[in-house]
């Protein structure tokens, strides 16, 4: 069945507001330009239809409120509690003043020490608490990365084309799901005590970050259609990480080198649906992998619930 989200955004200029934001004046950041954008997302043959209205933020890419999300038992996602961006290395001062508004309690930078190198940490937000998480090793992915920048034709072809580059990223996803429960298992324990409001984040807010989100909206009883159709919304062309290749990289940016780089920068179905097969496959389905694999208990699955449902 279609899952509704209208106006699902809206509970974040809603919230800024609360906290001050008045038109004309200090609320500039997020009045200056909104997105209205009806759409259809489609995950596992099942269309979810949404409006969103939310901030056009100019240094950060992906940002959204997951509020609205239908969960188990007719309850939703609570807006205004969970967001989830690229990262803030390059917020602007009004994209820093609107997030400030937010009432953030921490910021989850998924981040590895590479990428922090690479795009610098993120802005200081005042009284946010913020949690660097590694979700990937940079011994794993630094050379390889470095020759997206900068490799020429032929060592983009060997590295990526003839599925190689989507190969790569299901494997990334795999092993995000498999050898990373115990900082998924820190991040849902955090959100159940005392982390909220939260937003999460890696470089460009579709992988990593895709996927703990992925993980806590499962943890709430979200169903897999509405978490696949909120992880498609990263390919939208104003969420989309801008690719990025040294100046002086042979070929630049031709279409054939675009070509070969999309599987690394799309939001593809096929990703997210192997992180849910290798829970079905390790652990029996998402209860088994709740349980055995990030350790959590039913009382703090209650609490979790709690905090973050509404209805």
């Amino acid at each position: 069945m279609p899952y509704g989200r209208s106006g699902r955004r809206g509970a974040v200029h809603g919230t800024a507001a609360r906290r001050g934001a008045a038109p004309g004046g200090e609320g500039r950041a997020e009045l200056r330009e909104h997105r209205r954008r009806p759409g259809r997302a489609r995950g596992r043959g099942v269309a979810v239809t949404f409006e969103t209205v939310e901030p056009v933020l100019t240094g950060v890419r992906n940002f959204r409120d997951v509020g609205g999300l239908p969960a188990a038992g007719g309850r939703r996602v609570r807006p205004g509690l969970l967001y989830r961006s690229g990262h803030l290395a390059h917020a602007t001062e009004e994209d820093t003043a609107f997030l400030a508004r937010l009432g953030l309690h921490t910021v989850f930078d998924f981040r590895n020490a590479a990428d922090q190198a690479l795009e610098g940490p993120d802005v200081a937000l005042p009284g946010v608490r913020n949690v660097n998480i590694p979700l990937s090793d940079p011994a794993d992915g630094a050379e390889f990365w470095t020759m997206v920048r900068e490799g020429d034709l032929a060592q983009l072809r060997a590295a990526l084309s003839g599925g190689r580059a989507a190969a790569r990223m299901a494997e990334s996803y795999r092993a995000i799901i498999t050898d990373r429960t115990a900082e998924h298992g820190r991040v849902l324990r955090a959100l159940a005590e005392d982390s909220v409001p939260a937003l999460m984040h890696c470089a460009a807010g579709k992988d990593r970050a895709g996927l703990s989100i992925a993980v806590t909206l499962l943890a709430l009883g979200v169903e897999r259609e509405a978490i696949e159709a909120d992880y498609l919304e990263s390919n939208s062309p104003h969420r989309r990480y801008r690719m990025y290749r040294s100046p002086e990289a042979a070929e630049g940016m031709s279409p054939e080198v675009r070509e070969l780089l999309a599987p690394l920068f799309d939001a593809r179905p096929a990703y997210l649906h192997t992180a849910f097969d290798t829970i079905e496959s390790h652990w029996g389905g998402v209860e088994g992998y709740l349980t055995e694999g990030l350790g959590l208990t039913p009382a703090l699955r209650e609490r979790l619930r709690e905090r973050l449902l509404e209805g």
